[in-house]
């Protein structure tokens, strides 16, 4: 997979978040966009996921040497975000059938493999509602990481974990690496000093 950035720019109002951005993620390569707060980090990963519009610029997916459609970008991407909602009155149970309507699985992982990777075997009877802070960030990471999607978006990844959450996200995500391109918005450097190249927001303004 490639994801080619061409002179993107996004501003709010009159004051420009970032501007003349020109990138290329490759999946030989892991990366992460660090920045101050308000730079545009978060910005960024919702541009290049679909969920915000550019004010510039142009984004292009490839499969190989074949450009992906715009409209199906999402198909082949997972995004895990603070601000990403779960639908809180299902159980666990009922959000996985659902979810895994519309994503796969990897390949030789069952639910019943996913939910005791993500350490939740003892409440799938439970509605989302009811999960700790913690509890739903591992389930959001679990989802990214145990589908087929070959991207993965991941932004501010340790919200919400405690120690033992966060030792659980870096061993699943240096797991990941060899099999998604992954591409990590944060200031943490814990989160991702294990990637390849370092994007640095405030470059581009």
């Amino acid at each position: 997979m490639r994801i080619e950035v061409e002179n993107l720019g996004k501003k709010y109002a009159k004051e420009w978040i970032f501007r003349k951005l020109d990138m290329e993620f490759d999946s030989k390569f892991s990366y992460a966009i660090t920045g101050p707060n308000g730079s545009g980090k978060s910005t960024l990963l919702q541009i290049l996921t679909g969920v915000f519009l550019p004010t510039e610029g142009t984004i292009s997916f490839f499969q190989g040497d074949k450009a992906i459609l715009e409209e199906d970008f999402y198909k082949h991407l997972d995004i895990v975000t603070p601000y990403l909602e779960l639908i809180e009155e299902f159980t666990l149970d009922e959000f996985l059938k659902f979810h895994f309507k519309f994503k796969q699985l990897s390949e030789g992982v069952s639910i019943d493999d996913f939910i005791q990777h993500v350490y939740l075997e003892k409440d799938r009877d439970k509605q989302l509602q009811n999960f700790s802070s913690g509890m739903k960030q591992r389930l959001k990471l679990g989802l990214a990481f145990y589908s087929q999607s070959p991207i993965c978006f991941l932004d501010e990844p340790t919200s919400n974990l405690d120690e033992q959450g966060t030792a659980w996200y870096l061993t699943h995500v240096k797991k990941a690496l060899d099999k998604k391109l992954v591409i990590i918005s944060s200031n943490q450097k814990y989160e991702y000093d294990f990637c390849d190249k370092v994007v640095s927001i405030p470059d581009f303004k």
